[in-house]
């Protein structure tokens, strides 16, 4: 059976209030409307929902059971429209990022700060990935947006912008301070240990081919998950590795050392990715304008 929404949405206020004259108020309109609306929906249903009493109009039995399905449905579509007028005002809502360490150290971390603090009530939920993991996550729809270190040919069916660029640097404890007392060819490097993300990070990837182009191969000798690993384990003089230039400020004096290389070392790209297909939350796009904004300045 069909029947008009308004019909119900009348009804509605009419029980709610007990008062047409409140509910016509309360719906913006004139009490002889809603009383004629009343009787289409008492004519439609078969039955009496409303008798007159001293004070007003009162539910019949049959409008008892009526109004507590209805009470039920225009509660939660009262709640949804005042869910996304908050959304939309960034009075609540959630944006889910995902992003490298890298990206979170070296540009995001204030950016986020700074979000947080104009809009408390948003809700931030932070994925770290590596960059490979941020774009497959960001298609899957896990994330709302990513921020990492990728090629731009690997952001393909996403939309990506640079951000910035990340130099990175060779490092290495004491144990092999020497090589940071002249400059070093990359091949020289081939002789000691190498730290390097795992085989299936792009990062692995960027080196090999690096390496490659001069006639070189890459096999490192220990492997870790995240950037951040790569310091720390130099500085045991494990080996040597290559870490974003901004890691070094945070590094303990004295325990790793910078290597001049004669070969530059690639500059990767941080980017901001997001999918093309979905249109973001207002609080999304806000973030989004906070993130393009920060790499502007």
């Amino acid at each position: 059976m069909y029947i008009n929404f308004d019909h119900y949405r009348a009804f509605y206020y009419v029980a709610k209030y007990g008062n047409i004259t409140r509910a016509a108020a309360a719906l913006m309109n004139n009490q002889p409307n809603v009383t004629r609306t009343i009787k289409l929906l008492e004519k439609e249903l078969g039955c009496t929902l409303f008798v007159r009493s001293s004070r007003g109009v009162q539910l019949t039995p049959d409008g008892e059971k009526l109004f507590a399905h209805v009470r039920i449905a225009m509660e939660q579509l009262e709640l949804g429209a005042e869910e996304l007028m908050m959304d939309q005002t960034l009075q609540s809502g959630t944006v889910t990022i995902g992003a490298s360490e890298v990206a979170l150290r070296c540009f995001l971390l204030p950016v986020l700060k700074e979000f947080h603090q104009q809009y408390p009530k948003v809700r931030l939920r932070i994925y770290n990935y590596s960059a490979a993991e941020a774009i497959t996550s960001l298609k899957n729809g896990i994330v709302d947006l990513s921020v990492a270190r990728v090629p731009m040919e690997a952001a393909k069916g996403l939309s990506a912008r640079i951000l910035c660029h990340i130099p990175e640097v060779a490092v290495c404890g004491n144990a092999f301070r020497h090589l940071a007392q002249q400059e070093c060819d990359l091949e020289q490097l081939t002789h000691y240990p190498i730290i390097s993300l795992d085989a299936n990070t792009l990062m692995y990837q960027v080196y090999s081919t690096w390496f490659a182009s001069h006639g070189l191969r890459f096999c490192p000798e220990v492997e870790v998950t995240t950037s951040d690993q790569i310091l720390p384990i130099a500085a045991c003089n494990l080996g040597i590795g290559f870490v974003p230039e901004a890691f070094l400020s945070e590094a303990p004096e004295g325990s790793v050392y910078r290597l001049r290389l004669k070969e530059p070392i690639p500059v990767r790209s941080l980017c901001f990715l997001k999918r093309k297909d979905l249109p973001a939350s207002a609080a999304g796009k806000r973030l989004e304008e906070m993130i393009l904004s920060a790499a502007r300045k």
